[in-house]
């Protein structure tokens, strides 16, 4: 059976990056796994008047609760707070946790996390690095735990 993911990232609100979304969408589907972006995926309920942003929200956690996992990219300082929520949400319902983060600058108070320590309950305590990612890379390589949860 085909895995989902839940891509939480903040790419949507961008027409320059949204081409480095399309990167992240190309590695999932060549591991065969379904990507559930987002701005794609409830594009259609955005009006120009009306209300939507309702609907749109409970559409992402429908969309959330569906998935096998969350891979949430948290550049940013602070990380974008939809992002942010989501990743909320996703460890309340005990989802498989993946991080990205190729930002450089400090986001933290602490020197064991590169993130808010919160986000890290979602990952296991002992190897949390085999779930957190810098590069496009790391994603697909044997490095990290993707693969062997994307084989499973």
């Amino acid at each position: 059976m085909k895995k989902k993911l839940y891509l939480a990232n903040p790419y949507g609100f961008s027409k320059q990056i949204k081409s480095l979304l399309h990167e992240f969408i190309h590695i999932f589907n060549n591991l065969n796994i379904e990507v559930y972006e987002p701005f794609e995926r409830t594009k259609h309920m955005i009006k120009k008047e009306g209300e939507w942003a309702y609907d749109l929200a409970k559409s992402n956690f429908q969309d959330l609760k569906n998935c096998d996992c969350i891979f949430a990219i948290v550049n940013g300082n602070p990380p974008d707070e939809g992002v942010m929520i989501e990743l909320g949400i996703a460890i309340a319902l005990k989802k498989k946790i993946f991080l990205f983060r190729d930002d450089f600058r400090k986001c933290t108070d602490s020197n064991q996390y590169p993130l808010n320590l919160m986000l890290f309950l979602g990952l296991p305590r002992a190897n949390w690095e085999k779930y957190y990612f810098q590069t496009l890379d790391d994603i697909s390589s044997n490095k990290k735990g993707f693969l062997e949860w994307a084989k499973e």
